[in-house]
Parts: C-alpha cells; sequence; structure tokens
C-alpha cells in the first residue's frame, strides 16, 4: 500500500475522540502484516494505544495521534491534494510516519519504534497512558507528528481548559427585582477577561483566551438561574500565574472548574532544519518518559478541525524524506541516557 492509499484508507475509518477502536484494531492489522511487533495498550474499555516496534529497546520512536475532531468527512482527492477529516491532523502524519519506518526497515535500520494514541483532541489520555508503558525508559527521541508544514517546531504553547460558571435566582422576566441573572454576571466576568492583559513571553508570544462556549438559562421569560462558559486558554506560561489571575479576575462571582493542562514546552532543536515554535499544543507534554521530543509534520495547522481539511501530496512524500532524515540524524548521536528535554 503506498503513501497516499494509506492515507486515504485510515481516513475511511471514522476515528473522532472516544471512537478510535476501528483504527487501532486496523492499524494493528497493517502493522502485524507487516512483521512488526505490535501491542494494543488499553486506555478505556473501547479504546487502545498502538505500540510497535522492530527490537526491543528502540532508541527513536514515530509517534501522532489516532483521534480526530468531529465531524467525520470521508476523503476524496484530486491531483495535487487529499481532503477529509484527518489528511493534515494525523492520518496523513501516521501514514508517512509508516512510510518512513519501513523505509528505514528496507535499509537495515530496526532501531524505530511507532506510537500511536487516543484522545488527543481532548484530554490527552492516550499519551497519559503511554507515558507509563515500560519501553518509555528505554527511548531516547521521540519524533511527533503534527501539521507543523513540515518544519520543525522548537516550541508549542500549552493549553488551559477550563470552565466559569455561575449561579442565580430564577423567577418571571417581567419581574427581574426578584430574580438574579446567572447569565448577565457570566457576561460580567467575561468582558473582565476579555480586557485582562495576561502574561507574554519572549520565546513562546502571546497568552491568548477564546471563548469557546456559552450556555445558560431556561426559557426567554424566566431570570436565568445557572450560565457556564468554557475557555481555552493557550499558554506561554506555567499554569499558576494565569489561574491566579483568573480567580483574581471572577473574584467569587463564580466557579472556575478545569478541565485540562498542558504547560508549555521546548522541543529538541536539529541543525539542518528550518524552526519555528507553534501556538497548538500536542500530546508531548504528557509523555515526558519518551525521550526528548521533536515536531514536525506535513500540512498546515491552518485547515486543520475545518470543513475543507486538507495535506498536499507533495507535503506527505516531503514528511516521509524528513522523517527518514531525521531519524537517521538522531541515530548517529551517541548512545546516550533517555532524559527529559522539555521545560514546563
Amino acid at each position: 500500500m503506498n503513501l497516499f492509499e494509506l492515507t486515504k484508507h485510515l481516513m475511511y475509518i471514522p476515528s473522532t475522540s472516544g471512537e478510535e477502536e476501528a483504527v487501532g484494531f486496523w492499524l494493528r492489522d497493517h502493522l502485524d502484516s507487516l512483521g512488526w511487533t505490535v501491542e494494543l495498550q488499553p486506555v478505556s474499555e473501547n479504546q487502545n494505544n498502538i505500540i510497535a516496534y522492530l527490537n526491543d529497546a528502540p532508541r527513536v520512536w514515530f509517534s501522532t495521534h489516532m483521534d480526530t475532531v468531529p465531524p467525520f468527512i470521508p476523503p476524496t482527492e484530486d491531483g495535487e491534494k487529499i481532503y477529509g477529516r484527518g489528511a493534515c491532523d494525523a492520518k496523513g502524519i501516521i501514514a508517512a510516519q509508516i512510510t518512513a519506518a519501513e523505509r528505514l526497515r528496507g535499509e537495515g535500520i530496526k532501531d524505530i519504534g511507532l506510537l500511536y494514541t487516543v484522545e488527543e483532541e481532548r484530554a490527552s489520555t492516550g499519551a497519559k497512558a503511554a507515558n507509563e508503558h515500560p519501553l518509555a525508559s528505554k527511548c531516547e527521541y521521540m519524533i511527533n507528528g503534527e501539521p507543523t508544514d513540515n518544519d520543525l517546531a522548537i516550541g508549542s504553547k500549552g493549553s488551559f481548559r477550563l470552565m466559569i460558571k455561575t449561579s442565580g435566582k430564577a423567577a418571571h422576566s417581567a419581574y427581574p427585582e426578584e430574580g438574579d441573572s446567572a447569565i448577565e454576571t457570566l457576561l460580567d466576568i467575561l468582558d473582565d477577561i476579555r480586557h485582562t492583559h495576561f502574561p507574554h513571553d519572549d520565546f513562546f508570544g502571546e497568552t491568548t483566551v477564546n471563548i469557546g462556549t456559552i450556555e445558560g438559562g431556561l426559557a426567554l421569560n424566566i431570570i436565568p438561574p445557572r450560565a457556564e462558559a468554557g475557555l481555552l486558554i493557550r499558554l506561554t506560561t506555567k499554569r499558576e500565574p494565569i489561574e491566579q489571575a483568573l480567580e483574581s479576575v471572577v473574584r467569587g462571582r463564580g466557579e472556575i472548574e478545569v478541565l485540562s493542562c498542558s504547560e508549555p514546552v521546548r522541543l529538541h532543536p536539529v541543525d539542518g532544519f528550518t524552526y519555528k515554535v507553534v501556538r497548538f499544543t500536542t500530546d508531548i507534554p504528557h509523555m515526558p518518559s519518551w525521550g526528548k521530543p521533536l515536531l514536525l509534520g506535513p500540512g498546515s495547522i491552518l485547515v486543520a478541525h475545518t470543513k475543507d481539511e486538507f495535506v498536499m501530496k507533495k507535503d506527505l512524500e516531503t514528511a516521509v524524506e524528513l522523517y527518514v532524515s531525521l531519524a537517521k540524524r538522531l541515530l548517529a548521536t551517541e548512545h546516550t541516557e533517555c532524559t527529559e528535554d522539555t521545560e514546563q
């Protein structure tokens, strides 16, 4: 199966977060047929990470995630692009990594492994489980895949997901003085957050806040007794100062419920590659046991998660070459004890 066929085959299998079982089973069978030793690492009742290797303790691992955001969009193609859900985030990356690994194997290089996780798009539960796998402590370098335009990312922002919840008192809307609007309180809090200047970092850039969801109320003629908003903050510092700033803004007017947090990380640089710092986060902060992290992949993050998601076929081919070159460069370095190379 060639690179483009493998990409499309993976994309034909729906695998939104929480529903990765089928694509995991297919990857297990495909890699097993190629002669890899394959493990299914249970994460939940119907979710499994895929861990595959050619020797007992690979020094270099390729990794990305199997899940996608909804909705499922089946693949289509033209002469230049493959379109559909997962094209660049991240099934095209899986295909490029497997193709690169098979090419390395064809050259007699077996000191490599493949790690594919579940749930990256929500809470990285797959990565957290993978971090406890015995092989993690034996690795030296993990090449993680996300759409970086085939540039080598030397840093990625963190993400802080939270809910702000407010409570009020229901009343007839004709007599608002008898109630207390949870929605109006929430809007006041959100307006204060929008005008708050969070920390800036010279390396990672600006801390940004996205108010992603707002829900509340019971009916148009009832003063709303409850409301909540979901926020995602792109971290450029540790979580603590951001959380303290939020508490100062909220000032007891609502409740902050933390959903998940990944702090920003600095990544392993390699001479000869184009560098960038990316604004998104990855599974990397949750897998510190897997050696020094690198981040590179085909496609643009600007089309990931959109209805028009695509990847250029030539970029998939370039990614294969880059993955092969990167693995060879890393394997040529002196064998050292695996150490963490992240700045949390």
